[in-house]
């Protein structure tokens, strides 16, 4: 059976939703905020006029809502979990783009849209519970683990053999590279996230987490982390096209913080495998939906691309074989072509 979803799971699952909510909502108001700049130097051309729009601080702020209630779901649900419906955002900002700023969403969006609900249902259902981590003395523990320790290696020296050999060579054609780099150096982020909540409930409920070093370093490691992130992230999106790099980013990142969580956490040690394959069935749906999200955003689906019986005013109701104008069958067909004919009765006449 499924396990038994606590107060803390459900307040983690709630707080991953609402971020999703929020963030979503975020890129449609500062899209909205600039298009309202009729007239004056728009960001595009370096301007700042956006900075007077109410609703561009409205998306910001929502935004800033956002991304707190994300940083709060770690300290209540698996990783596993809460990155996943990450994804959500994007339905959400889809969806609304669609209804507030007239952009078409085509057949494959809405299959897409679809696709990301049903994958994030079916993940919620099977989601792993992870072993319980309530105080930094036990994240210590974890962060010694021989397993995640060698996991952290593999990451830093990938990272820096991407950053520092294949990124000079292959960085400039090849999508993977600074991708590659994000979300391996995100899947510790993710960790360090983690490890902070918690650090942050033991502060609010009265204990001196200030004086333990570990929750510094954590943050420390979380600056180090992000700021590396932004920076590999817009080298990718300044030169492959966005509509490329966000569903291979959200794959990556996903795989690498479900694998991270898996070994730092021991998320996947108690689940049996009916939930091990719900989680990575519903995960590959997501994954799929957000594929045909982005990947045919900007494909034109017309009517007349689907067959003529599904077309509107084109059903034929007679079948093919009825009709006058029908080809005759392939036995009264000539074998050869007419030219062919018309040669070959030449040369009978000589």
């Amino acid at each position: 059976a499924p396990p038994a979803m606590g107060a803390g799971f459900g307040a983690g699952l709630g707080l991953a939703l609402a971020s999703s909510a929020f963030i979503g909502g975020s890129f449609v108001l500062k899209k909205k905020g600039l298009l309202r700049l009729c007239g004056r130097a728009r960001a595009g051309q370096g301007g700042h006029a956006y900075l007077r729009e109410w609703l561009w601080w409205a998306g910001l702020l929502c935004m800033g809502v956002g991304e707190a209630a994300n940083f709060a779901a770690y300290a209540f649900a698996p990783a596993t979990l809460v990155t996943p419906l990450g994804a959500l955002s994007v339905l959400v900002s889809a969806v609304l783009s669609s209804i507030f700023l007239n952009e078409q969403l085509n057949v494959h969006g809405k299959i897409g849209c679809m696709l990301s609900i049903l994958g994030s249902t079916v993940m919620v259902i099977h989601a792993p519970q992870e072993e319980e981590v309530s105080s930094l003395e036990s994240m210590a523990e974890k962060l010694k683990d021989p397993g995640f320790i060698a996991f952290a290696v593999c990451v830093l020296v990938s990272s820096l053999l991407l950053i520092f050999v294949a990124g000079p060579r292959y960085g400039q054609s090849n999508v993977l590279v600074y991708v590659l780099v994000c979300s391996a150096i995100g899947s510790l982020s993710v960790s360090c996230v983690k490890g902070l909540g918690i650090a942050l409930k033991e502060l609010f409920s009265g204990k001196p987490v200030l004086k333990e070093p570990l929750g510094w370093v954590l943050l420390v490691c979380l600056v180090i982390c992000i700021s590396t992130q932004i920076n590999y992230l817009n080298k990718a999106l300044d030169i492959f096209n966005t509509s490329v790099v966000t569903p291979i980013y959200y794959v990556l990142f996903t795989t690498a913080v479900m694998m991270c969580s898996a070994i730092l956490f021991k998320e996947w040690q108690h689940m049996v495998l009916d939930n091990i394959i719900g989680s990575i069935s519903g995960f590959l749906t997501i994954v799929s939906g957000i594929f045909l999200l982005h990947a045919f955003r900007d494909l034109p689906f017309s009517p007349t691309l689907l067959p003529l019986f599904l077309q509107p005013g084109r059903a034929d109701p007679h079948p093919p074989w009825s009709s006058a104008d029908r080809h005759q069958s392939c036995q009264h067909q000539p074998l050869l072509p007419s030219e062919d004919k018309g040669s070959q009765s030449a040369e009978e006449e000589e």
